[in-house]
């Protein structure tokens, strides 16, 4: 599992936590990654680190998390998407088929199904493949009646696409495939994938299942909102109680105030009389104080809306504080533990 880069895209969050240990809807992104690699039957993963190794190191101090045992390779420089590989594939001794997945997507698509038909087809590697309405911003790939890869294009300029399918983030590899990594820093999309491509040993597999990159502001509300929505068709937490009206709590929040379905509270969280939340996850510890309104939007554990701020279609981050009368909008985020002034109004504000 990648896992060690910074998330520029996701600052000021990432200043203090790495993306994968961010909470979407009180699931680390990582444990959500591995819950659905264990139930596709996945027993051992290798997470590849950079940024904040430390953090990972403490998250799982016993090496197993959602009944899957975890080892790690810590990067030594910057090595881009197939020097990790390539660099923890070496460290674990990998010697048989394994799978390779981005650490910030989470999806639904049938694991099981993309390695058989990278067995059927005799692949070295297999591309699972996600369709969306504008691909130039990622890896696109064009394939042929079987499967085979015809073209993959790192981000192609708009409107030079071959198709609107995209690298979704999750590979099947042979172990031959690391002797087309070099060591040292090189990109799997941009060096080793077109190479396969003229070897005509690349193929690649399309699902129409739930898919999401939850490294932008935008993607990781998002995929919060999508799971209160009942996009996934799952409770937005595995432990997460449907009290009604899709009002869903985890542990023991005290809730004085009002809450609009579909939401989540998590444990310890309060929000107090004359208070609001509307289609919101309140992280464990949060606080919502008299007069305030939380619509659309994300507080991690620990944070503070005081009294009469209004805080809409935006993510406030760990025990950071909005300041009394405050209002927040057009996807505004807040860093763990910034404190931000009273009477202010921030429209898609960054601060930290």
């Amino acid at each position: 599992m990648l896992v060690g880069g910074e998330g520029t895209r996701l600052q000021p969050l990432t200043f203090t936590t790495p993306k994968q240990m961010l909470p979407v809807a009180e699931v680390t992104v990582i444990e959500r990654v591995l819950s659905r690699l264990a139930a596709h039957g996945v027993t051992e993963a290798v997470l590849s680190l950079g940024y904040q190794p430390d953090a990972f190191l403490t998250a799982f101090p016993e090496d197993r998390a959602e009944g899957v045992a975890l080892s790690y390779a810590i990067d030594p420089e910057p090595l881009d998407t197939a020097g990790a590989v390539g660099f923890s594939a070496r460290a674990a001794g990998v010697e048989e088929t394994f799978v390779v997945v981005n650490g910030d997507v989470l999806t639904d698509q049938d694991l099981g199904a993309l390695v058989e038909f990278h067995r059927t087809r005799g692949a070295e590697a297999t591309i699972a493949l996600t369709e969306v309405a504008n691909p130039s911003a990622f890896g696109v790939v064009a394939v042929c009646d079987e499967g085979r890869v015809e073209a993959f294009v790192e981000k192609p300029a708009p409107g030079t696409e071959p198709s609107n399918l995209i690298n979704a983030g999750t590979y099947v590899l042979e172990p031959s495939v690391l002797d087309r990594i070099p060591e040292g820093p090189s990109s799997i999309e941009r060096q080793v994938f077109p190479s396969m491509v003229s070897d005509a040993c690349l193929y690649a597999s399309a699902s129409s299942a739930y898919w999401i990159d939850v490294g932008t502001p935008t993607t990781y509300l998002r995929a919060q909102l999508d799971l209160l929505d009942g996009v996934r068709l799952v409770p937005p937490a595995p432990d997460a109680q449907d009290t009604g009206d899709h009002i869903w709590t985890l542990g023991t929040p005290l809730v004085d105030g009002d809450v609009v379905g579909p939401s989540l509270i998590g444990d310890a969280a309060y929000v107090a009389a004359d208070a609001r939340v509307e289609r919101s996850v309140i992280g464990a510890g949060a606080r919502v104080e008299p007069g305030a309104v939380v619509r659309g939007s994300v507080l991690l554990p620990g944070a503070l809306v005081k009294a009469s701020a209004i805080v809409e279609d935006s993510v406030v981050g760990e025990r950071a504080i909005v300041g009394e009368g405050t209002r927040l909008s057009a996807l505004s985020v807040i860093g763990g533990g910034t404190n931000v002034d009273a009477q202010q109004a921030l429209v898609g504000a960054r601060l930290s």
